[in-house]
């Protein structure tokens, strides 16, 4: 009355179907003992390819019981012509057979050759991919190069022609602090000036910052109205009532003010 289900599927833990033990009796053949070389994984259970294979059987036993006897020489004749039609049916059947198995093999090779084919064609696009990538970074590289060397052809032509003549020039002090492009302000670092180097003298040091008796020190003569805030409560702008809510005529007089304006 009561029914139990495991944790695991039956397909899981079943083993190969059981064959239990037989006995023919004498003077009969049953016809399922034809099926005895069927086992489980080899045929069973029986597929389409099975069930044909039963039918050719069952076909060729009807055709054994209507071959004749041989007690007559007619008779011999007669069942020679008739074993020779059905050995030339049966090598037809077999040649069939071998045409659909040819065929399967030769799909199977297609479809090999086709996902070879495919592979060979994605490594050959990713190797082209790869040789435009480095062809691209070179074509890069070479560009930035010329830029490069193109500036500082500019800037030598700029600077000889400024000075045509070759004249040696003084400094003009008093025009390089009115150019605030100049390297007095903004000194070029191919001319030997790093700002990063000195980048400690902008920092502030002082002891009342960096020490905890100069935080206190400070703390102390700053005033009161700093560390200590006082906050008002800010007065409402409509007239309430002792428990905090707005009358009813000081809001419109409110909405009133809002629409005047």
């Amino acid at each position: 009355t009561l029914g139990t289900q495991t944790d695991y599927r039956d397909g899981e833990a079943q083993t190969d179907p059981f064959s239990p033990e037989y006995v023919v009796h004498s003077g009969s053949v049953p016809e399922l003992l034809t099926l005895a070389t069927l086992t489980w994984g080899r045929g069973l259970p029986a597929g389409l390819a099975e069930v044909e294979m039963i039918e050719r059987a069952r076909e060729k036993r009807a055709w054994e019981a209507t071959l004749p006897a041989l007690d007559n020489a007619s008779h011999i004749a007669k069942r020679r012509k008739m074993m020779d039609e059905m050995e030339r049916k049966e090598w037809a059947f077999r040649e069939q057979e071998i045409e659909k198995l040819q065929e399967v093999r030769l799909e199977v090779l297609r479809k090999l050759l086709q996902r070879r084919e495919e592979n060979q064609n994605n490594l050959d696009a990713k190797r082209l991919d790869d040789l435009w990538q480095d062809y691209q970074k070179a074509k890069e590289e070479k560009i930035k190069k010329i830029q490069h060397d193109c500036a500082l052809m500019l800037r030598k032509l700029i600077a000889k022609r400024k000075n045509v003549m070759g004249k040696l020039e003084r400094r003009d002090i008093i025009k390089e602090y009115t150019d605030f492009a100049s390297q007095t302000y903004a000194p070029l670092t191919r001319n030997g000036y790093f700002p990063d180097n000195h980048s400690e003298h902008y920092v502030v040091k002082n002891s009342y910052l960096t020490t905890f008796a100069g935080l206190c020190e400070l703390e102390a003569s700053l005033p009161d109205s700093v560390t200590q805030v006082k906050i008002q409560t800010p007065k409402p702008k409509c007239t309430t009532t002792k428990t905090g809510f707005i009358k009813r005529s000081a809001r419109l007089e409110l909405e009133l003010a809002q629409v005047h304006q």
